[in-house]
């Protein structure tokens, strides 16, 4: 098992833009004034409010009562939800920003608005919880199993940091997946995920963007690393698949919010 104070998922995550550096340093450079202010935290809350309404439209099953049935103590549905609520929040800025990068990597340009007020609020949830991560060589065959069919049916070249944190509870997990892997292969469950991209998109289009930071600047940068289409395509893939983590883990929350 591997343990994660919880803001080092995110680090986790971005590990494949940090391989670019230049491109990396120039897209954070460009964009932590703007994620340290009250209109960032301002859209990630709202993007975490429509992400969780758009999960609920695909009707997620209270899951609640079985796992008590199994022996689960409150306490224990309680620790999966605080879990939840790292996930819940911490995915909605990476969203963001990953948006920001493809948005401009592929020529297009962010507000010319520049103004924006210092967040002197929290960005995250309590800081001393910390993930513990079950990789496939410390799972059982069932974990194993639903690990497979996860990756097959969402068609991910590899497992998010979410799903091996929830996989510290084996039963639970696989109860959470059996409900939410109904939802996956139906029509309604890709336009929920596409409404989530838009809407990320929609609010990273009206933020300020206080240093300027222009399409050109990080291509240049990117091409400082590799070539554009491979920057692009490491982007891409992280931003094509941040709504449906979203959406998903939001579903998971449904589960054990009614």
């Amino acid at each position: 098992m591997r343990h994660f104070h919880p803001y080092q998922f995110i680090e986790y995550l971005t590990m494949a833009f940090a391989h670019y550096p230049t491109f990396f340093n120039t897209l954070w450079s460009g964009l932590k004034e703007l994620a340290e202010s009250q209109e960032f935290n301002n859209s990630c809350v709202a993007l975490r409010n429509f992400t969780e309404a758009s999960a609920l439209n695909l009707s997620p099953s209270s899951i609640i009562e079985p796992l008590i049935k199994m022996g689960y103590a409150e306490k224990e549905i309680t620790n999966i939800l605080k879990l939840n609520e790292v996930f819940s929040h911490g995915n909605m800025p990476y969203l963001m920003i990953a948006t920001a990068a493809r948005f401009l990597l592929e020529g297009n340009e962010l507000s010319t608005k520049r103004d924006v007020s210092y967040f002197t609020g929290r960005h995250g949830p309590a800081s001393e919880n910390y993930l513990t991560l079950m990789e496939p060589h410390h799972v059982d065959q069932t974990t194993t199993d639903i690990y497979t069919d996860i990756k097959s049916k969402l068609g991910l070249p590899f497992l998010n940091t979410d799903y091996r944190a929830f996989a510290r509870w084996p039963s639970y997990f696989k109860t959470a997946w059996d409900d939410l892997s109904t939802s996956t292969p139906l029509p309604k469950y890709e336009s929920q995920v596409s409404a989530v991209h838009n809407f990320a998109v929609e609010q990273m289009l009206n933020l300020p963007n206080p240093k300027s930071l222009k399409s050109k600047d990080l291509q240049n940068a990117a091409i400082k690393d590799a070539s554009l289409k491979e920057v692009v395509e490491v982007v891409c893939l992280f931003q094509w698949l941040l709504p449906g983590l979203a959406v998903n883990v939001a579903f998971f929350r449904a589960q054990l919010s009614s």
